[in-house]
């Protein structure tokens, strides 16, 4: 199979992808924009099909022209080729060149995918961030969600996840979640925040004037609530949900300055679903598997151009940290140009160095404390693909005296399911950090980078 050789290779069609092709065309290179969805937007931009428009869609997004404009321009470029449900499966390294790229072109679900292969001059990873939910007894009922998935469904099909509802978690896209659920017709029970106002208050009350571009967005949102009487609570969690065939009520405690609950604090809620988030991890599968170096928190080492350690890749948006789309628009713009062989505009590198300085208060305010684990007892199921419990996690390295985070996944079992990880990756790594462990992190290190069938591989190796 011959490999397409464009310029620049995008992965990932969210703000930072979408910021990041556009720049590296007006640089002057041909690119090719890569998406597993549907339609490109991202989660941030997620929005319904076609087939199923609303009148009034921008009224569900921020920045809703913003996206219109980027995707017009390069949909309607020809020296732009626009991807969707283009999924790579594998990143291959190739003797200290740019890394191979194989790609599925097609729906996931589907029998006859495309198989495509690229050899880029320079290659963007542009691949986001994955919710992250701490456990508590009880989150695999049914009618327990990530905050993500709630919003998704909200956006995308319009479809709420239950008609009485408990958003929880930390940080500010709690807020979104709870005025999406609200404009689906569910009731919202309340929202609890697990920092305190304090830390909310350290975190955020350091150069005010930064924020002003998220002031209109946050008194939206504020609004929403108060119209609807949607209590907001700070130094509250979830501890447990409980329920026989799906979600019936939630127990919520209050917490420490450190997430520790707080004896006697106990409540419980009747809801029918809760929505939980505790901010993100940097979705850096393939560029672990290009030979990125990557931080202690996951995320991708780039420097001020958005080059990673790997000769030709470079990393954009929440995949090198979270920070928001502001920010990751503007590590795009960056990115984009230098991968193209341009020199980013002055106006670029500061409005990134504006929206970085958001991305640390936002860890500040709303950085999980290491006080959560208090609230999981030994039969807290932590692996859910493989129903592996935090006593199993813990015996099996008591009883093994094991410091290495792939044994203690092969005794185990956890993180060797169907997600790979993904959801209890960084939790497993956590609970066993008093371990000393000798190679955390190896969750993040997935060769095969998504779900294919032993069929496709087969006909891979016949083309060869």
């Amino acid at each position: 199979m011959s490999a397409a050789k464009p310029d620049v290779l995008v992965v990932g069609a969210g703000p930072a992808g979408l910021a990041a092709a556009l720049a590296a065309r007006r640089a002057g290179g041909s690119v090719v924009l890569l998406d597993a969805a549907a339609d490109v937007g991202g989660q941030f931009w997620r929005h319904l099909p076609p087939e199923r428009p609303a009148e009034r869609e921008r009224l569900l997004h921020h920045g809703w022209e913003r996206f219109t404009a980027l995707r017009r321009a390069l949909v309607e470029d020809p020296q732009c080729e626009v991807v969707t449900n283009g999924q790579v499966w594998m990143v291959e390294r190739r003797g200290g060149g740019v890394p191979r790229v194989h790609v599925l072109e097609g729906p996931a679900d589907g029998m006859d995918r495309r198989r495509r292969v690229f050899e880029p001059g320079a290659l963007i990873l542009a691949t986001g961030a994955a919710e992250r939910t701490l456990p508590f007894p009880g989150w695999d009922l049914p009618g327990v969600y990530t905050a993500g998935a709630a919003q998704a469904l909200a956006k995308s099909e319009r479809v709420a996840v239950g008609r009485n509802v408990l958003v929880a978690g930390a940080g500010p896209f709690l807020l979104p979640v709870a005025a999406s659920l609200l404009r689906t017709g569910a009731r919202v029970a309340g929202v609890l925040e697990a920092s305190r106002w304090s830390r909310i208050a350290r975190g955020w009350g350091a150069r005010p004037d930064d924020l002003r571009r998220k002031g209109p967005e946050l008194a939206g949102y504020v609004r929403d609530l108060a119209r609807n009487r949607v209590p907001y609570r700070t130094g509250s969690a979830v501890v447990a949900a409980h329920g026989t065939d799906r979600v019936e009520a939630v127990t919520t405690v209050r917490l420490a300055l450190d997430w520790s609950p707080i004896a006697g604090t106990e409540r419980r809620i009747s809801v029918d679903a809760v929505c939980v988030s505790h901010g993100f991890v940097p979705r850096a599968e393939l560029a672990v598997a290009a030979g990125c170096r990557t931080g202690p928190d996951g995320s991708v080492t780039v420097d001020r151009l958005g080059r990673t350690t790997v000769d030709g890749v470079f990393a954009a948006g929440e995949l090198t940290g979270v920070g928001g789309s502001d920010l990751a628009l503007a590590e795009g713009t960056i990115a984009g140009t230098a991968a193209a062989g341009g020199t980013p505009t002055e106006g670029a590198r500061r409005a990134r160095a504006i929206h970085l300085r958001f991305k640390a208060r936002l860890e500040a305010a709303h950085g999980i404390g290491p006080g959560w684990k208090q609230w999981l007892t030994g039969d807290t199921v932590v692996c859910r693909c493989e129903d592996v419990t935090v006593g199993d996690i813990r015996g099996t390295a008591a009883a093994t005296e094991s410091r290495g985070l792939r044994s203690l996944k092969l005794s185990t079992r956890a993180g060797l399911g169907p997600c790979q990880g993904r959801v209890c990756g960084r939790t497993v790594e956590e609970l066993l950090q008093g371990q000393g462990l000798l190679d955390g992190g190896r969750t993040g290190n997935r060769p095969i980078a998504a779900l294919v069938r032993l069929g496709e591989l087969a006909d891979l190796e016949d083309e060869e």
